[in-house]
C-alpha cells in the first residue's frame, strides 16, 4: 500500500486575511509604553497591564483595580483585545485532557490541547491555522493552511491554558502550567520570526513573560533546515523534535512532502546542529503507520541513522497513528510497534512509545476542526 503523491507549494507563504488587533504579547516593554502614553496615561501602566497578563493570567478589567476605573476598559481595548473565543471544549481521561477548537475574529479556526499527567500539565498549541505542508496522514494538512497565528495568538493560547490549570478546569483540582509543545495545527518554524518571540514570551520571567522554563517548551518540525539551523543559533534551549516519519527518501517525498526540498541527510545534519549548539537531545517523532512505515527494515535503518548522525543525543518517541475520520491510514498492530522499539534500541538509540491521549474527542490536531462546522457559534 503506497500513499498517492501530494503537490507541495515551493513557497510557504501564508494566506493574506485579517490581521489579528494589536496586542500586548506582540510588543515589547518600550513599545506597550509608547502605546500607553498615545493614549495619555502615564508609561507605568503598561506595566501593570502586563503583570495583569503575564503574572494573573487576567484581561478582565474589573480585575484590574490598580488602575483608575475610568482607564481600565480603554486600557484593555488598545493592548489586551479578545484575539479568539472558544468555539467547543471536549474533555476525556476522566476529565484530565481538555481540547479547545478556537475562533479568531477573522474566522480563522485553531486547537489546543491541555493534558494533565501525574508529574505535570502539558499545552500542545497552534502555531498556524491549518498547515501547508501537506502531509496526507495528518487532518490538518489535508485541509491546508488559512494563516500564520500572531505572536499574541501563540502567547495566549498559553495563559488560557494556565488559567485552567490554575483554577481547576481539569480533574485534580488547581495545579500549574509546566510544559508547551508546539504540535498543534501548523509548522512552527514556517511561522518562524513569530514563533521565536512567543517562546520568549512563554519563557521571560513575569512580568515580562509567562515565566516558563525553555527546557520545557518543545518545537516541533516537519524538517525545514535553514530554520532548524536559525533556531540552533537563537541561544534558546527548548526541545526540537523533528517529525521524521521513515528514514528513506523514497517513502517520506511522500508522507512529508517538504523531503523533496531537505531530504534525510540534510535534516539529519541540521538536527545535529542542534544538539552541537545547544547540547540538547533531539527528539524524533515517527508516526507508525500500518504497512506503510512499520517494516522492520525501516526500524534497523532509523536506529543505524540516528546512531551514526547523533549518538546518545537523539531519542525516538514513536506515535500510534491517531486516525482521522474517513481516512485509510490506521495504526499498526500493538506486535508490530513493539518489534519496530525493540530494533531501534537494538541499534543503540533510545526509542519510547508516546502516551496517547484523547483518541474520543478528536484530539489528533485539525480533526476537530474538521468536525466542526465552520458557523458554530462560539460558547
Amino acid at each position: 500500500m503506497e500513499p498517492e503523491m501530494t503537490a507541495l507549494p515551493l513557497v510557504f507563504e501564508a494566506p493574506r486575511r485579517g490581521q489579528p488587533p494589536r496586542h500586548l504579547a506582540d510588543l515589547d516593554r518600550d513599545q506597550r509604553r509608547a502605546v500607553v502614553t498615545e493614549l495619555g496615561e502615564p508609561a507605568f501602566r503598561a506595566d501593570q497591564l502586563a503583570r495583569h497578563y503575564f503574572a494573573r493570567l487576567s484581561t478582565d478589567p474589573a480585575a484590574m483595580t490598580d488602575l483608575p476605573a475610568a482607564a481600565r476598559s480603554r486600557l484593555v481595548a488598545a493592548l489586551l483585545p479578545e484575539l479568539a473565543t472558544p468555539v467547543r471544549h471536549q474533555s476525556c481521561d476522566g476529565g484530565k485532557t481538555r481540547k479547545t477548537l478556537w475562533r479568531a475574529a477573522d474566522g480563522a479556526r485553531t486547537e489546543s490541547v491541555l493534558m494533565r499527567y501525574p508529574d505535570r500539565a502539558t499545552v500542545c498549541i497552534s502555531s498556524q491555522a491549518g498547515c501547508g505542508m501537506a502531509c496526507p496522514f495528518c487532518a490538518t494538512g489535508q485541509g491546508g493552511l488559512t494563516r500564520n497565528l500572531s505572536t499574541a495568538e501563540i502567547v495566549d493560547q498559553v495563559r488560557a491554558a494556565a488559567a485552567a490549570i490554575r483554577d481547576g478546569k481539569l480533574t485534580g483540582g488547581p495545579g500549574r502550567l509546566s510544559n508547551v509543545v508546539f504540535m498543534g495545527m501548523g509548522e512552527p518554524l514556517a511561522n518562524y520570526p513569530r514563533v521565536a518571540t512567543a517562546i520568549r514570551r512563554i519563557t521571560d520571567p513575569a512580568p515580562e513573560g509567562l515565566g516558563l522554563s525553555q527546557r520545557s517548551v518543545t518545537v516541533s518540525t516537519v524538517g525545514l533546515v535553514p530554520a532548524m539551523r536559525q533556531l540552533a543559533d537563537e541561544g534558546m534551549q527548548v526541545t526540537l523534535a523533528v517529525s521524521l516519519h521513515t528514514p528513506d527518501d523514497e517513502l517520506r517525498d511522500t508522507l512529508v512532502p517538504v523531503n523533496r526540498r531537505w531530504k534525510v541527510s540534510e535534516v539529519l545534519d541540521a538536527a545535529r546542529h542542534y544538539a552541537d549548539v545547544t547540547g540538547r537531545r533531539v527528539s524524533i517523532e515517527y508516526a507508525l503507520i500500518r504497512d506503510i512505515n512499520d517494516q522492520p527494515w525501516r526500524a534497523e535503518l532509523l536506529g543505524r541513522l540516528l546512531h551514526e548522525r547523533l549518538g546518545a543525543r537523539v531519542h525516538v518517541n514513536l506515535i500510534p497513528l491517531n486516525p482521522t475520520p474517513g481516512s485509510a491510514w490506521d495504526a499498526s498492530p500493538r506486535a508490530v510497534q513493539e518489534q519496530f522499539v525493540a530494533r531501534v534500541r537494538g541499534a543503540g538509540v533510545t526509542c519510547t512509545v508516546r502516551d496517547t491521549r484523547g483518541r474520543e474527542i478528536a484530539a489528533a490536531c485539525g480533526q476537530l476542526a474538521a468536525a466542526t462546522p465552520a458557523d458554530q457559534p462560539g460558547s
